[in-house]
């Protein structure tokens, strides 16, 4: 049975699917962890203190840094969302189905962008 005519991935591809999304999100928590310690100054030496308050451009610095590191959690806040997503979809059957065409997305997509509910071909109508 070729791709085309499947309209669904085996136990066994969505096994192996479910592998690669876990340890992606494993991956995706540590690296959320590590920046939401930078952001509450946890791995912090302990030199604000020590620091002079009249440096404006280090302030203006600091505060540029904290907004893209918040940018940078939210952002992988979305990504642990959706592989969650993408884990509930291998468990109710619909993983690997494009949301738009009906169609299998290709295997070559889904181990690229695991949590993808879009076929190429979809996403490149979309532009």
């Amino acid at each position: 049975m070729s791709q085309e005519e499947k309209t669904t991935y085996s136990r066994e591809e969505l096994q192996e699917f479910e592998v690669l999304i876990n340890e992606k999100l494993a991956v995706a928590r540590e690296e959320l962890g590590q920046l939401k310690r930078s952001l509450s100054k946890q791995n912090d030496s302990g030199t604000d203190n020590t620091a002079s308050t009249s440096k404006i451009l280090e302030d203006g610095a600091d505060t540029l840094e904290r907004e893209s590191l918040s940018q940078l959690a939210a952002r992988q806040q979305k990504f642990i969302i959706n592989l969650e997503n993408a884990l509930r979809r291998i468990k109710n059957g619909t993983y690997g189905v494009c949301v738009d065409t009906g169609k299998l997305i290709s295997k070559e997509r889904l181990r690229a962008v695991p949590h993808t509910m879009h076929s190429i071909e979809a996403k490149l109508a979309k532009k």
